[in-house]
């Protein structure tokens, strides 16, 4: 399975959003690979971001 699917199918587990670090722990690769496969996803329109302070929350978009 490719990093951008298990990070979909988490995402998709933890509708509250997650930050690149939690990612990157629960997945257990490494933080470039997350970010790289976060890229994807929001390239392809299926990721938002969410800045709360310093931190950033990356989630899936709700569908219409």
């Amino acid at each position: 399975m490719e990093a951008k699917d298990r990070v979909y199918d988490l995402l998709k587990k933890n509708r509250r959003g997650l930050t690149i670090q939690e990612l990157s722990n629960q997945l257990d690769t490494s933080r470039m690979n997350i970010n790289l496969a976060l890229a994807e996803l929001k390239g392809a329109g299926l990721v938002e971001i969410r800045e709360i302070g310093r931190a950033k929350l990356h989630y899936l978009k709700k569908k219409l």
